[in-house]
């Protein structure tokens, strides 16, 4: 990956994806189709997805993880803010997963929608190239909502999990910068590719850098580039993401 490289599209992370036809979830609008990530084995892609978004707390939004990724490989990422914990499952438990999720109907496009409940969460999936949205509470039940419990980690027998748990090691990270100073210690000079010229992501900015060229930084770490201040937020990029 190349360092501080300008998101060329806006998938999750500023990027695209491949495998799964998952439709422009993303930190900005818009999407688009790219190869595995180089550090991805040959020929993984992603296979199932499920998203959080909506409530009182507004998930889901710019830079938002997916709560849970599966890949053919078996590979399981499970995302908890801005903390990935990588898990392997056994082939057969992945296929049994994947014909779980398409026995509660998310091997077909579908919605269930709120009603006129404002605040309802909405499970996002992606699966077979199906895309489907479903409001908790909704208008009527859905086998998906059941089938999220699924997703748990803790809720897998030891005999699946082949390896695991432990902390994802992306080889590159979003970099989302917001214009505005800190009066948390002096201001440092971002030392990568301007901040500014990235992807519009929201109210932020975002490029993407090697994991290992990012600085150590926090939310309020003030960060001077292309002569102007900044904030910068990091996030993993994962697998099928550019």
């Amino acid at each position: 990956m190349i360092t501080a490289l300008a998101c060329a599209g806006t998938l999750a992370a500023c990027g695209g994806a491949s495998g799964v036809a998952e439709p422009p979830h993303s930190l900005a609008p818009g999407g688009s189709a790219t190869q595995p990530a180089k550090d991805s084995p040959r020929g993984e892609h992603l296979v199932l997805r499920m998203r959080k978004t909506g409530g009182i707390a507004g998930l889901g939004g710019p830079g938002a993880l997916p709560g849970f990724s599966l890949y053919s490989t078996g590979r399981a990422l499970v995302a908890s803010q801005a903390k990935v914990t990588e898990y392997r499952l056994t082939p057969a438990a992945r296929d049994r997963l994947l014909a779980e999720a398409r026995a509660a109907g998310l091997g077909r496009s579908h919605t269930v929608p709120a009603g006129h409940v404002a605040d309802a969460m909405v499970l996002e999936f992606t699966l077979d190239g199906a895309h489907s949205e479903i409001a908790e509470p909704g208008v009527r039940p859905d086998p998906a909502t059941a089938f999220q419990a699924r997703l748990d980690p803790a809720r897998w027998p030891k005999a699946d999990v082949a390896s695991g748990p432990r902390p994802y090691e992306p080889s590159a990270v979003a970099v989302l910068a917001s214009q505005g100073a800190v009066a948390d210690g002096p201001v440092r000079s971002w030392p990568l590719a301007p901040l500014g010229k990235g992807t519009p992501v929201g109210a932020a900015v975002c490029t993407v850098a090697a994991s290992g060229k990012v600085p150590s930084t926090t939310p309020n770490t003030a960060w001077r580039s292309g002569g102007k201040t900044y904030t910068v937020r990091l996030r993993p990029l994962l697998p099928d993401e550019h």
